[in-house]
């Protein structure tokens, strides 16, 4: 099925793009089968040229421009913002930011350094790219933002990511509303995405026993599979939700319920 996008062809800024099995190249694909033109952003450059080859394989004659940088990069970021608007790409409708890295250390034996780089790639990269693309959404006439949180904000972790998860997750709820708010004068919608446990590689080293436990903790009994939240993500780009926004949308199966 497809989405009532009504915008003509725009691009999409997805973060976190590189990973075959993960939701930034999924949520890509989608945006690709909806027509749209596509920027594809990962610190890992090898997987992002796999990715974006990928996309062109199974969407045939889809835009798409990759490029690798740390979302954390204040520099960067303004210099990739800057690339895509000075491209051959259409105007930019809509940021994904996708991109981010779990943390399974409990309280106590979490270090500065990892609470650091977890709020750095989780929180700081939102609030980076946002401020990079906005403005060419503005003057494009439309705008998206939809950011990544988790089911990890709303209860507070568990099995797998803890405390510096859940803390930089929650940020990224009160970064959406603060930004719904601001942005709304200019027509630019802003709003989260909250997985509970999704089938990606985000928890490398995880061992059988702990994937079992995470799916038996869901009402629906399974994790959700990327393509779920991918669709998410473009319907929340897509014209039919231009009254949505500062909104969390929670899709976890059941686990957290409110």
């Amino acid at each position: 099925m497809s989405f009532n996008t009504g915008v003509g062809t725009r691009t999409a800024v997805v973060t976190g793009a590189a990973s075959l099995r993960g939701i930034g190249f999924h949520t890509a694909v989608r945006f690709a089968q909806e027509g749209w033109a596509l920027a594809l952003i990962d610190l890992n450059e090898d997987g992002l040229a796999q990715a974006a080859a990928a996309v062109r394989e199974r969407v045939p004659g889809v835009q798409v421009a990759a490029f690798a940088l740390d979302v954390t990069d204040e520099t960067a970021v303004t210099t990739v913002a800057g690339k895509v608007a000075a491209s051959e790409l259409p105007t930019v409708g809509a940021l994904c930011n996708i991109a981010g890295i779990p943390s399974p250390s409990s309280f106590l034996e979490l270090t500065r350094s990892e609470w650091d780089r977890v709020m750095a790639v989780n929180l700081t990269g939102p609030f980076l790219l946002s401020q990079a693309f906005v403005p060419q959404m503005i003057d494009g006439g439309y705008g998206r933002v939809v950011n990544m949180s988790s089911v990890t904000a709303q209860h507070g972790g568990g099995v797998f990511s803890k405390t510096s998860y859940a803390a930089a997750k929650a940020g990224v709820l009160g970064l959406t509303r603060g930004m719904a708010r601001e942005l709304a004068e200019h027509g630019i919608t802003v709003n989260a995405v909250a997985p509970g446990v999704v089938d990606t590689d985000i928890r490398v080293g995880s061992d059988d026993d702990t994937e079992r436990a995470l799916a038996a903790a869901v009402p629906l009994k399974r994790q959700a599979r990327p393509e779920e939240i991918a669709a998410l993500f473009v319907w929340l780009c897509c014209k039919d939700s231009a009254y949505i926004t500062g909104t969390t949308q929670s899709i976890n199966g059941g686990t957290y319920v409110a």
